[in-house]
């Protein structure tokens, strides 16, 4: 077991370090470039259309579209030893697992009123690029 430690340091740090490399951020001219778009837009939007979608209303009239992009995440980390004997059935295990489980969400949260999106906000754990864009037509741009 312990000529597998350095290759498995080796492998997480390398992980690491590509998870570090590339930073994703909320990007003002994203989030600008749905101002004034008509809410078709938004709508039909390739991306927007395949996340559930909250909607409210509040008493000055403006529409609030929240939608929830997330997963439920989890891992389990543990260590242990089985042994068997022979071809009968008297195995003796020993073992610890650790689990921990949670949700990542990104909430898209469109201010809408008169039929045009006057703002959009992402809030919680978010990024955005042009595919976020109100003019992306989706992978294959048609």
């Amino acid at each position: 077991m312990k000529h597998l430690l350095a290759p498995m340091a080796i492998l997480i740090s390398i992980a690491v370090l590509q998870g570090c490399a590339v930073t994703k951020t909320v990007r003002k001219q994203d989030m600008d470039a749905w101002d004034g778009q008509p809410v078709m837009t938004l709508q039909k939007h390739p991306f927007f259309v395949t996340v559930p979608v909250v909607k409210t209303r509040i008493e000055d009239g403006t529409e609030i579209w929240n939608f929830v992009n997330g997963r439920d995440v989890s891992s389990c980390f543990g260590q242990g030893a089985g042994f068997a004997s022979g071809y009968t059935s008297s195995a003796r295990y020993s073992s610890f697992m650790s689990c921990t489980s949670g949700r990542i969400v990104c909430n898209n949260v469109f201010y809408i009123k008169n039929d045009r999106v006057e703002k959009y906000t992402p809030v919680g754990r978010c990024y955005t690029d042009e595919t976020v864009r109100p003019d992306w037509k989706g992978p294959t741009g048609s």
